[in-house]
C-alpha cells in the first residue's frame, strides 16, 4: 500500500511539474524584456520594421520590446545567437529572406534553417527597388543593361551582404539580362545607398524602405521594381519585368524564436504579431515604407522558408553562383 501510494503521488508531482511550463507561459510572459534581435545595420529595412513591430508588441505585452542589432555574415550572426539561445521566448530574432538565401548558398550553417526555430509569424511582404544616382549616365534600366554588356564587369551592383536577398537580385537582374555585374558587398544599413549616391558604386539593389528617402530628394533615381507589376507606393516607377520579361522578385520579414520554445509562447507571440498587424497605424507605416503586412500561421512561416530554400538553390544552381564558405 505504501508503494502504490508513493507511486501515486509521484505521478501526480511529475504532472504538475510538466504542466509548469505551460502555466508558466500563459499566466506569466512575458515577465521580463523581450528582445527582438536582427542581423542588419541600424536605418535598413530589417531594423525600420522591427522597430515598428517590436512598439506594438511592448504595448501588448506591457513589457519593453529591445531591438537588438547584430549585424554581419549576411544576418547568420543574429539568427546564430537566437537558435543558440534559451526557449523562452525572451530572444528572438526578425528573420529576412536572405534567411533561405544563406541556406541556400552556404555550404553549411552554425545552425539548421528550419529545426533550430520556433516560427511565429511573418510580418511583412515587399519588391525591391533598382536605382542609380542621379547623374548617373543610364536613364532607364535598358540602358544600364546595354553599359553593362558593353564593358562586362565594369557595372557594379551593392548590398547589404554576400548572401542577401539583395545580392541575389543583382545577380538574378545581371542573369536575367545576360549582363556581367560586379557585387559590391557592404555590412548593411545605410551604407549602400551611400556608396551608389557617392558615386562608389554604380547601382542599388535594395528595399523601398531604404530607397525612397533618397528618391524623393532626387539622389536616385530608380529604374525599376521587382514586383510583377508596378508597386502601390511607388506607381510611376516601371516593374523590371516590363524590360525583361518574367523577372519578379519579392522577400519578407518574420518572426522566429528558438525550437523548443513552450506552444503557449509561440501562440502569445503569434496572437500579439497577428493583432498588431491589424493596426490601421502600422499597417499605414508599413506601407511608407514600401511593405505591406502580411501575416500567416506558424505552420505556413515553416513551409515558406522551406519552399525559399528550395526556390534559391534552384537560382543559385541555374545563375551559376560558387557556394559561400
Amino acid at each position: 500500500m505504501t508503494f502504490l501510494l508513493s507511486r501515486r503521488t509521484a505521478l501526480i508531482a511529475g504532472s504538475a511539474s510538466l504542466a509548469l511550463p505551460q502555466a508558466w507561459a500563459q499566466g506569466t510572459y512575458p515577465s521580463r524584456p523581450v528582445q527582438l534581435i536582427h542581423g542588419f545595420g541600424a536605418g535598413g529595412n530589417a531594423d525600420v520594421v522591427a522597430r515598428l513591430v517590436a512598439q506594438k508588441l511592448q504595448d501588448s505585452f506591457k513589457q519593453p520590446v529591445v531591438i537588438d542589432i547584430k549585424s554581419g555574415a549576411g544576418g547568420s550572426i543574429a539568427t546564430n545567437f537566437v537558435a543558440k539561445s534559451a526557449p523562452d521566448g525572451y530572444n528572438l530574432v526578425m528573420l529576412t529572406g536572405a534567411h533561405t538565401v544563406s541556406a541556400a548558398l552556404k555550404k553549411s550553417l552554425p545552425y539548421d534553417p528550419v529545426k533550430d526555430f520556433s516560427f511565429i509569424s511573418t510580418v511583412s511582404s515587399f519588391p525591391f527597388v533598382v536605382a542609380v544616382r542621379a547623374e548617373h549616365p543610364a536613364k532607364t534600366l535598358a540602358e544600364l543593361i546595354a553599359l553593362a554588356k558593353k564593358d562586362p564587369g565594369k557595372i557594379t551592383f551593392t548590398s547589404v551582404g554576400v548572401g542577401s536577398t539583395q545580392h541575389m537580385v543583382g545577380e538574378l537582374l545581371g542573369s536575367a539580362a545576360n549582363a556581367e555585374l560586379l557585387h559590391v558587398p557592404y555590412r548593411g544599413g545605410g551604407a549602400p545607398v551611400q556608396a551608389v549616391i557617392a558615386g562608389d558604386v554604380d547601382v542599388l539593389t535594395d528595399t523601398l524602405t531604404v530607397a525612397t528617402p533618397h528618391l524623393k530628394s532626387g539622389r536616385l533615381r530608380a529604374l525599376g521594381v521587382t514586383s510583377a507589376t508596378a508597386w502601390p507606393s511607388i506607381p510611376d516607377i516601371p516593374p523590371v519585368s516590363g524590360t525583361l520579361p518574367g523577372f519578379e522578385v519579392r522577400s519578407w520579414l518574420g518572426i522566429a524564436a528558438p525550437a523548443s520554445t513552450p506552444a503557449p509562447v509561440v501562440q502569445k507571440l503569434t496572437a500579439a504579431v497577428h493583432q498588431a498587424l491589424q493596426d490601421a497605424t502600422l499597417q499605414q507605416s508599413l506601407a511608407a515604407a514600401g511593405s505591406a503586412a502580411s501575416p500567416c500561421t506558424p505552420d505556413e512561416f515553416r513551409t515558406m522558408v522551406q519552399k525559399e530554400i528550395a526556390r534559391w538553390h534552384a537560382v543559385i544552381t541555374k545563375v551559376g553562383i560558387p557556394l559561400q564558405a
